[in-house]
């Protein structure tokens, strides 16, 4: 899928609105699901960026609408964020410096670790394994921006 995509600003860069699509597989009994839809990434009034995300998710064959909401708050520098549940409850830190980062979410007995990996101005994707007494899922989200030619320039381009 080419190289890593350094990102010196986070909320620059993921401004905007993007195309979603999530692969679910429960890799305990096989079972996948996909969903399909949009991600908008808007200003928050007190900093930041909030994200709405929409469309439909397929599992087992019955479609149903879906959404989530995230806020992603500045972090310690630039290239971080600080990404909470739309209460502000913390879910994760984000740091897309070099394109590509590990996060650990432990909620309840399980666990989540997401994998954000940045392929270009344009093209970004996140891994999830969740893994924990009920749950043994693998969730892969692409997004594409919708508008190409988005604000990060790239690497070694200003």
């Amino acid at each position: 899928m080419g190289e890593l995509w350094p990102v010196p600003d986070v909320l620059a860069y993921l401004a905007g609105r993007w195309r979603t699509e999530r692969s679910v597989r429960d890799l305990a009994n096989g079972l996948e699901g996909r969903f399909t839809g949009v991600t908008a990434f808007g200003p928050l009034d007190t900093g930041g960026l909030i994200s709405r995300e929409s469309g439909a998710f397929t599992w087992q064959g019955v479609t149903r609408p879906a959404e989530r909401t995230l806020r992603y708050e500045p972090g310690a520098g630039p290239g971080r964020a600080d990404v909470r549940f739309a209460d502000g409850r913390p879910f994760h830190g984000l740091d897309l410096t070099a394109g590509h980062h590990v996060a650990d979410h432990p909620c309840a007995a399980d666990l989540y670790r997401g994998e954000f990996t940045v392929r270009g101005p344009d093209r970004w994707r996140t891994v999830w394994r969740v893994g924990g007494p009920a749950k043994d899922l693998l969730l892969t989200t692409d997004y594409v921006r919708e508008t190409p030619g988005g604000r990060h320039p790239g690497p070694g381009r200003s």
